[in-house]
């Protein structure tokens, strides 16, 4: 499995957000020069995540975008399989039954358990968690 920009990206800039959650708009490219990534990309990526009503636009020359709900409320696989879709190693676990194979496939076991593992990790990690980690990195461990 591998994750693309765009996923990355979206994380890097949900972090980006709660690690800049003052309570008013951060602009896009506040957020694209913190990150080092193109606004323009980041304008799509935004709106893949406004659409799902993870973050909220603010109109004006005071706007930008501000997180819809707590950081703790966000997981990385929320994120991810938004603006990736199935994090699957294989297709067949997304079309279970569709595979003529399924039942004699003996391989099939260790995708599920590699598919387990990942879920495991990336929807018990939240958004806090990694703003939490940034912060301890930084030697800032007050949250």
């Amino acid at each position: 499995m591998r994750i693309s920009t765009k996923g990355r990206y979206a994380l890097r800039m949900m972090l980006d957000l709660g690690l800049h959650n003052t309570g008013k708009p951060i602009r896009v490219k506040e957020i694209a020069a913190r990150q080092e990534i193109s606004d323009k990309y980041l304008e799509q990526i935004v709106a893949v995540l406004n659409k799902a009503g993870y973050v909220r636009s603010v109109r004006g020359p005071q706007g930008g975008y501000l997180l819809t709900r707590p950081a703790e409320e966000y997981t990385v696989g929320m994120i991810l399989r938004l603006t990736e879709g199935s994090l699957a190693p294989v297709e067949c676990l997304d079309d279970m039954g569709e595979c003529d194979k399924s039942d004699d496939c003996i391989t099939l076991l260790v995708y599920q358990k590699m598919n387990e593992a990942v879920n495991n990790v990336i929807d018990h990690i939240t958004l806090a968690d990694l703003i939490g980690w940034k912060l301890q990195k930084e030697g800032d461990y007050s949250i």
